[in-house]
């Protein structure tokens, strides 16, 4: 039977087990939270992003989470400056030009601020003059740094992503740096 394994991954923590960086200085990766031989993360999540991660040890469980080919959604929080208007969410509903393409349309809506959400390390930088908004965006491709590219696209930088889901998994109750196994 395949593993599947749930972990919420930090702010700051690389999506694989070593650090090939050459920053000279390690950077915190996978092993530094979980002790499991042979599984792999199914997909990314940028070093400055946070969330849900999965990995496997089933080849094919993780070309079907990965591949963008299977459309698996994937939902996310994302803190973006100023307030968003109609126009600026309607265009990321409907897909933007980036410089590699269009994008897929996108479910995109403005939410308040999640009071469950843990608090990130280090905290997002705040400016008394620069108001910020929450939206919760659903995706169905993975380009890289998607989310950020599509946000800062119609004017709304993204101050802090944070990956809810990706297909039927979802984080749940996980703390930063946790983990669980599941069936399949």
């Amino acid at each position: 039977m395949p593993r599947l394994i749930l972990f919420n991954k930090p702010m700051g923590v690389l999506s694989q087990f070593t650090d090939r960086g050459t920053t000279g200085s390690a950077r915190a990766t996978l092993s530094d939270h979980i002790d499991i031989p042979g599984v792999y993360p199914a997909g990314r999540l940028d070093r400055d992003s946070e969330g849900l991660l999965l990995l496997t040890d089933d080849g094919m469980l993780q070309a079907r989470i990965a591949d963008p080919r299977h459309k698996m959604a994937k939902t996310y929080l994302a803190q973006v400056e100023r307030i968003p208007d109609d126009a600026a969410l309607a265009a990321l509903a409907q897909g933007v030009r980036l410089k590699d393409g269009m994008t897929r349309p996108a479910e995109v809506t403005r939410i308040p601020a999640p009071d469950w959400l843990w608090p990130r390390t280090p905290p997002v930088r705040y400016r008394k003059s620069v108001p910020d908004a929450w939206l919760r965006l659903v995706l169905r491709e993975g380009r890289n740094r998607q989310v950020r590219r599509m946000t800062a696209h119609v004017g709304h930088p993204t101050l802090r992503l944070v990956r809810l889901s990706i297909g039927a998994w979802s984080l749940g109750n996980l703390a930063p740096g946790e983990w669980r196994e599941i069936e399949v």
